[in-house]
């Protein structure tokens, strides 16, 4: 059992699949809108500043769980309190990693399917089709299941031959991706009024909203709360430097983010479209934006090509909570539990599919209240887990291993690797045991408080 679990093979490699896991929709698709319903640059250096605070020990401290024992979120816990009921923390991260796979991986369908529309489709047709090719039941459930198929092949190949190898193969072509469309994006005409919106920050702006916003992109953003980088620390070596891997890890987080803004910004102010659009802002204006450019239709494939591959780095690391734990708990073959995994998440995500008009009860599911979120079932199930279940796990983990386990214990694990983390460790401790559970309390009440429930 000890090569189903497998190691990191290379830093680079861990560093690599651990930004892949934190950069996704969410720095891509998320972050530009969410800046362009909150003022622009002022939101995002609230974002930054966040990051910093709340980013990087939370972080430090899931790797230090994970890497002390070899072992997913239950195991670890488990070996401290022998079994007690701080394993359901570890439980609900696993179930949490399911349930946003399985909206996740419908959405990551969408981008896929939007690669081939865009370079084949005339722009005024795409433009216009939307709502009707997410109506249809047969592109969606059958772009959703060859996703999944992706991501299960890279996870079915283990740790280092899957998770890294690919990493380390999709997270540069990402790269290059994004410097080839912020080039082109910022030769456009008036496409320094957008940049005017990005950098020129109006501290005016900034409300208890844009606050809650910062708050919840910068932990959400960097996949926390769920055990995910737990189980990514339980693959390092005792010799990986901890302290400076999650600084870099943070780093690519977040600059993904910000050039995903040099390209989107520029060319919305360039077309005259307004900034906060909403989430519609791929799968509606971009095309729109697209259809207008030279060559917009190439444009548009790779930026869609550049939201699969970020989809993909995620799905594959949610996929890999569930699958590490029943190879380390159950000790079942990695080659199985893959894909009874990826066919349970196929078969709850159905209804996410199914949610965007096709079946009228799935797209009127109207369980969580309309205050809250939309009716629709893929709506309702991501406020469930990715908003809610998300941060109830969170604050959780970070009472675990702040108090239960320890700060002083997890410090001692961060610093077994040596580098200059000893200079930070009091602030750390202070965070960790204080600040952090403050601050994800915060962010749990303002759920409900921005969204009139209390």
């Amino acid at each position: 059992m000890k090569d189903d679990r497998g190691h990191w093979g290379s830093k680079i490699g861990f560093i690599l699949a651990a930004s892949g896991s934190a950069i996704g929709l969410g720095n891509i698709w998320r972050f530009p809108y969410i800046t362009g319903e909150n003022g622009g640059a002022a939101f995002v250096i609230v974002y930054l500043i966040f990051v910093l605070l709340l980013g990087l020990p939370y972080m430090l401290a899931e790797f230090s769980l994970g890497r002390a024992f070899q072992l997913n979120t239950v195991g670890s816990i488990d070996k401290i309190t022998n079994k007690s009921a701080w394993r359901y923390v570890g439980i609900l991260g696993i179930i949490t990693s399911i349930g946003i796979l399985s909206f996740y991986g419908v959405i990551s369908g969408w981008t896929l399917a939007y690669v081939f529309k865009t370079l084949f489709t005339e722009g005024q047709v795409l433009i216009n089709d939307f709502s009707n090719f997410v109506n249809n039941p047969y592109y969606e459930i059958l772009l959703y299941a060859i996703f999944l198929i992706f991501t299960a092949l890279i996870v079915y190949k283990g740790v280092e031959a899957g998770i890294e190898k690919w990493c380390k193969i999709l997270m540069p072509i990402l790269m290059v991706l994004l410097i080839a469309l912020i080039i082109y994006a910022n030769l456009l005409p008036n496409s320094e009024l957008g940049l005017k919106f990005y950098l020129m920050p109006d501290f005016g702006k900034i409300n208890f909203k844009t606050i809650v916003a910062a708050l919840g992109q910068a932990f959400f953003s960097l996949s926390l709360g769920i055990g995910l980088m737990v189980t990514f620390g339980s693959y390092l070596p005792k010799s990986t430097n901890m302290f400076s891997s999650a600084i870099y890890i943070v780093f690519f987080d977040a600059l993904i983010a910000l050039l995903a803004g040099f390209i989107i910004f520029p060319a919305l102010f360039s077309m005259g479209e307004n900034p906060a659009s909403g989430p519609s802002l791929v799968f509606i204006i971009f095309p729109k934006l697209f259809a207008q450019m030279p060559f917009g239709n190439i444009v548009g494939a790779f930026f869609f090509v550049l939201l699969s591959i970020a989809a993909l780095t995620s799905t594959v690391s949610l996929l890999e909570v569930p699958v590490s734990y029943f190879v380390d708990e159950k000790k079942i073959s990695r080659k199985k539990i893959v894909w009874i995994m990826t066919i349970v998440v196929f078969v709850i995500g159905l209804p996410s599919a199914l949610s965007q008009g096709t079946i009228d009860f799935f797209t009127n599911f109207g369980f969580i209240p309309e205050s809250l979120t939309s009716q629709d079932f893929l709506s309702q199930i991501s406020f469930i887990f990715g908003d809610l279940l998300l941060t109830i796990g969170a604050l959780f983990l970070s009472i675990f291993i702040g108090w239960i386990w320890g700060a002083q214990k997890a410090a001692e694990e961060i610093k077994i690797s040596g580098g200059k983390f000893y200079k930070f460790e009091k602030i750390w401790i202070f965070l960790i045991k204080y600040i952090i559970p403050i601050i994800v309390v915060l962010i749990l009440i303002s759920i409900f408080k921005v969204t009139g429930i209390t």
